[in-house]
């Protein structure tokens, strides 16, 4: 046999024999991570060493070093070994695989509440990206900083992020660039989540209509989620209760496309919209909601509702004392519970008053069960809103109401001043003409 063949023989029977080596270290490491952590890592480091050329095990290995190194509390040692990784991106393994690899890194440290490690790993990934001319990762680990910047409310850095970031989707006349429109609405949604954060509702609601203009069929639907929720929380500060409760609905339905846990949040405050637009219609009749009819998160928020419909004010009442730290546990929903109950109040105060022209305070405070003050409160709105019409006495606590027939009258008076002014009018034009 030729001497060339024995050698390229023993040479691949050598190479395989290496990798078979390489592979069982891996499994064997693998095997006792959880058990002996800090041998694991040993033996992972074998792996590389092992390998000749860089390859998928030490690539594989590397990974595995660094989420038990990070799960040890040794965070900074290592950045070393993730340095190390991102020089396999050149040959050692695909783009694909090493793209998704390291979204998954930063996706699994980013947990992390330690900004300036965070920080670090970002700042190591970008400049390794920006060498590999490598875009569209370079905007993913930008959009995960900027992420980052926002669940810490450091508006500053986020800011300057999002700058940078929508100089890239967009084109230089200020027109949007069709292939970055994804992430284009990504950077909406986490200015819009800022806006929603420090209540700046002039940005966020212009914001908002930009990003609702945006059709395209490759949105993804967690971002509208956020979006959507966004405008509902801004609606809901407007006190336009059927506007938020159209967003909460919307948003519930793009978080359950994905199978969002905040789906459970968005719903409930759909339940709060609902009672505080005073519909009587029943959210879970929709087939998106049936599912969650019977769910024991949202039980105390049904109750509530059903109570709300109702009108029953001492129920409400009830189910706020009993259920108190599992409603006002969210401090978004707590924000609106008073206007519930003033809501229900006015509505039952505005039936009792019906049939009287003149009606003691004290015999309101009893029936709804508050104070002479805030019965009072109640009033005044009332009858600024027009919803009733009469005058407080608050010398001798009693409502004056004025009759039907004096209503009438007045209205009658004010309809003839009318016709008179529109007569004159006529007159002085056919005076001027002629």
């Amino acid at each position: 046999m030729n001497d060339f063949i024995i050698e390229d023989l023993e040479f691949d029977l050598e190479d395989n024999e290496l990798k078979i080596n390489m592979e069982n270290k891996y499994y064997f490491a693998k095997a006792i991570k959880e058990e002996d952590p800090l041998r694991a890592i040993e033996e992972f480091k074998q792996v590389i060493l092992l390998e000749t050329t860089k390859g998928n095990w030490g690539f594989r290995s590397l990974k595995q070093i660094m989420k038990l190194l990070f799960n040890l509390g040794y965070k900074y040692d290592m950045i070393r070994y993730y340095t190390e990784l991102l020089t396999y991106r050149k040959s050692a393994v695909t783009k694909n695989y090493s793209e998704k690899s390291i979204y998954n890194i930063l996706d699994y440290i980013s947990l992390d509440n330690d900004v300036e490690f965070m920080e670090e790993i970002c700042s190591i990934t970008l400049n390794s990206l920006e060498e590999m001319e490598n875009e569209r990762l370079w905007l993913k680990t930008n959009l995960k900083l900027a992420k980052l910047w926002l669940d810490k409310k450091e508006y500053i850095r986020l800011n300057k992020i999002l700058s940078k970031l929508y100089d890239i989707c967009e084109n230089y006349n200020g027109s949007v660039d069709q292939l970055k429109e994804v992430c284009l609405l990504e950077l909406y949604s986490l200015e819009i989540q800022m806006y929603s954060e420090t209540k700046n509702n002039k940005r966020l609601k212009d914001l908002y209509h930009k990003t609702l203009k945006i059709k395209s069929a490759n949105i993804y639907p967690y971002i509208m989620g956020v979006i959507r929720e966004c405008g509902g929380k801004m609606h809901m500060d407007e006190k336009r209760w059927g506007e938020a409760l159209t967003d909460f609905l919307e948003s519930f339905k793009n978080y359950d496309e994905v199978d969002s846990p905040h789906k459970i949040r968005v719903l409930k405050y759909s339940i709060l919209a609902n009672m505080l637009n005073g519909s009587n219609i029943n959210l879970f009749n929709s087939q998106e909601m049936k599912p969650y009819k019977s769910d024991p998160q949202f039980l105390a928020m049904v109750d509530l509702m059903n109570a709300c419909q109702k009108g029953d004010i001492q129920k409400i009442e009830l189910i706020l004392k009993k259920h108190h730290d599992e409603i006002m546990e969210d401090a978004f929903i707590q924000v609106y519970i008073d206007d519930i109950l003033q809501n229900i109040r006015s509505q039952i105060l505005v039936r009792l008053i019906l049939p009287y022209t003149q009606i003691n305070i004290s015999f309101i405070e009893k029936e709804l069960n508050v104070t002479s003050t805030e019965v009072e409160a109640l009033l005044i709105n009332l009858i600024l809103d027009e919803r009733i019409q009469g005058k407080i006495d608050q010398v001798n606590q009693i409502l004056n109401l004025k009759a039907e027939e004096e209503l009438e009258e007045k209205k009658d008076v004010a309809i003839l001043a009318l016709a008179e002014s529109v007569n004159k009018l006529w007159r002085l034009c056919l005076n001027y003409r002629y």
